[in-house]
């Protein structure tokens, strides 16, 4: 007689999660349109309420994020700037001066005053000054020292590392050309052999790893990719595999997960949602490498690229219940969302288009993700906190923006589920900011 099969940890947590998340699409299928609406709608007000609170006040319970105060200001500032809203003059000068006393005397940004310069809080500090803008904020930034900062952080192998005698990895690289290349100093001294560290990378699956020889993963596939493209290297990876991988991280839930076999994680609508923004800009001709192209196929440098692409959505009106037509869809789908691709990588006459389910994300994330007083979370039965907050904001901006075929236009009403008023600012998807404070940045670092 043969053993019984043992349930894995994992399987036992998958199935909590997938039971969870049922009861909660089974509850809006099952109650009244206008409790649907509500269901739908993104609060606001509540959100930014409670982003308020953390930028001025932190409990004890933070002690363990010593470390990662920029960070904390970056998840919610952007957020913040996602809902529109901004702070006051009070409260931004405060931030600044605060951040400026993370800014390290021989360049980079630590995780708190008198802490070691570190690559990744050196971008959560640039992107949270970013985020606020204007003269005082961005001047605040020493771009002098900040280039020393990354040549010190620049390793023979071409990659970059965290911080001094720190670890080499992708992420590092994904933050330093970042940086370098928001603030107008990358040059080809930085760029140096950064393309074959992250190619080392590419796993068998089609992924982007942290470092040679580990699993593909989500957040570093991202980082790759956006990497790839500041140094207009992405033809070099292998995109065919990378887009393969990338759509089957979308499961059932409508969410995705950041590594195979793993559990769905509000925080990956953007890590792996934004790879679609940034993925939209390719095509695939059969027996040819895919290459970065724009709609028509004009030259596709960094600064054209925004959230503009192509869409196959149609003007559409808003039902009368103010929801979107696919609303009614089924909450599962097959194949991670690939019902919505509109062509395959190695059609020859076809470019790129959806190739996720949007409107499923953007249910987990109103729906699952969201908490009714304030803030987003990875998954029902987790608390809120600002990095899911600002990762689901960021990927459901991609969601609602990223099939735009002009910048400056908005988002169809059948690109948006829920109230038309769940619309959110456009991003940048290469550097996850807020699009006009990324202009604006472009602007001034242009002419000074």
């Amino acid at each position: 007689m043969e053993p019984a099969l043992r349930e894995t940890v994992t399987q036992r947590e998958q199935s909590m999660v997938l039971n969870d998340v049922n009861m909660l699409y089974h509850i809006y299928a099952t109650v009244p349109p206008k409790t649907q609406r509500l269901m739908l709608e993104l609060q606001r007000d509540n959100h930014v309420e409670y982003l308020l609170r953390g930028l001025q006040h932190l409990g004890p319970s933070f002690c363990s994020l010593d470390a990662n105060r920029p960070w904390i200001c970056y998840w919610i500032l952007h957020s913040i700037a996602l809902l529109g809203e901004s702070v006051d003059a009070t409260l931004e000068d405060k931030t600044i001066d605060f951040l400026s006393c993370c800014q390290d005397p021989d360049g980079g940004y630590g995780g708190g005053p008198g802490q070691m310069p570190h690559l990744a809080t050196t971008y959560a500090a640039v992107n949270a000054l970013i985020s606020l803008g204007g003269d005082r904020s961005l001047t605040s930034i020493n771009r002098d020292k900040m280039y020393m900062f990354l040549k010190r952080m620049k390793d023979p192998s071409g990659a970059f590392r965290m911080h001094d005698a720190g670890e080499i990895d992708v992420r590092a690289c994904y933050t330093a050309v970042s940086v370098a290349r928001i603030l107008n100093i990358l040059d080809d001294e930085l760029v140096h052999n950064i393309g074959n560290y992250i190619l080392s990378c590419q796993t068998y699956e089609g992924g982007i790893s942290g470092e040679p020889g580990s699993e593909a993963h989500g957040g570093y596939t991202f980082c790759g990719l956006a990497a790839m493209i500041l140094i207009n290297e992405a033809d070099r990876l292998d995109l065919p595999a990378l887009i393969d991988w990338v759509v089957f991280r979308q499961g059932v839930e409508g969410g995705f997960q950041g590594r195979t076999n793993k559990l769905v994680d509000g925080c990956y609508s953007f890590w792996q949602g934004g790879i679609f923004a940034l993925l939209q800009r390719f095509h695939s001709i059969i027996g040819e490498r895919p290459t970065l192209v724009d709609a028509g196929g004009a030259d596709c440098s960094i600064d054209s690229i925004q959230t503009t692409a192509e869409s196959d959505l149609s003007e559409d009106e808003e039902s009368s219940d103010g929801t979107s037509s696919q609303d009614d869809e089924a909450c599962h789908f097959q194949h991670g969302g690939s019902q919505e691709a509109s062509c395959s990588v190695n059609d020859k006459s076809a470019e790129m288009g959806p190739l996720y389910h949007s409107i499923a994300l953007q249910r987990y994330i109103l729906i699952c993700s969201q908490d009714p007083g304030g803030g987003l979370k990875d998954k029902p039965r987790k608390p809120k906190d600002y990095y899911h907050t600002c990762y689901c904001l960021s990927g459901l901006s991609v969601c609602q923006h990223s099939w735009l075929k002009d910048e400056d236009s908005s988002p169809l009403p059948r690109a948006v589920l829920g109230p038309y008023s769940n619309v959110l600012e456009p991003i940048h998807p290469v550097f996850n900011i807020v699009l006009d404070r990324y202009q604006e940045a472009h602007e001034f670092f242009t002419r000074s």
